[in-house]
């Protein structure tokens, strides 16, 4: 990792998805990634690396709501704001996004190139849909990815497991990675 910059890549950590009462399957393993993003966000403020918090921010008659899904994180809503628990500053990017990548319709690759970013470090949920697109659009603009194993999650432990064993062992590597956090923080203080 020595000749690389990377973003760290925070993915629809968002009010919606922690409202208790709602009971969703995602909130109590979305929870438990908090303190190991903080984390990850202290080192890579600590190297004065870019921070990307990218939320979703769909409207009520959107396409992917013809399905089951059901309207959530609207733009312009508290529910789709970043939850206050995570360490979001001013000089991060806040990133609203439309659909489920966070490269989708967000010019985030500009943004990124401009910075000199090499590698997207990506956290957050769903590891199974909107973080997994995420980095696999990060690959399709020619930057390396990172799936940080602790630092994701989705509805169900066996899903997220799954998910990520389909690319721990993969033809791209190293340019799609699977690993611990701790294991990025140790590559990123022994630059």
């Amino acid at each position: 990792m020595n000749n690389e910059k990377p973003a760290l890549l925070i993915i629809d950590m968002v009010k919606d998805n922690f409202v208790e009462s709602k009971k969703l399957p995602i909130t109590q393993p979305a929870k438990q990634i908090i303190t190991p993003i903080n984390h990850l966000i202290a080192e890579f403020r600590k190297q004065s690396f870019p921070i990307v918090f990218s939320t979703d921010a769909f409207h009520e008659g959107d396409f992917i709501f013809t399905a089951r899904m059901k309207p959530h994180s609207l733009a312009g809503t508290a529910g789709a704001e970043v939850i206050d628990e995570l360490d979001r500053r001013e000089e991060d990017l806040w990133l609203p996004k439309p659909r489920f990548s966070a490269f989708f319709d967000t010019g985030l690759h500009l943004w990124l190139r401009e910075r000199g970013v090499t590698l997207c470090a990506v956290a957050g949920i769903a590891t199974n849909i909107c973080v997994l697109t995420t980095v696999m659009d990060a690959l399709c603009h020619d930057f390396k990815a990172v799936f940080i194993e602790d630092c994701t999650a989705t509805y169900s432990t066996a899903m997220h497991e799954q998910t990520l064993g389909l690319y721990r062992r993969n033809p791209l590597y190293p340019l799609l990675r699977v690993i611990p956090s701790t294991d990025l923080i140790s590559e990123l203080q022994n630059r």
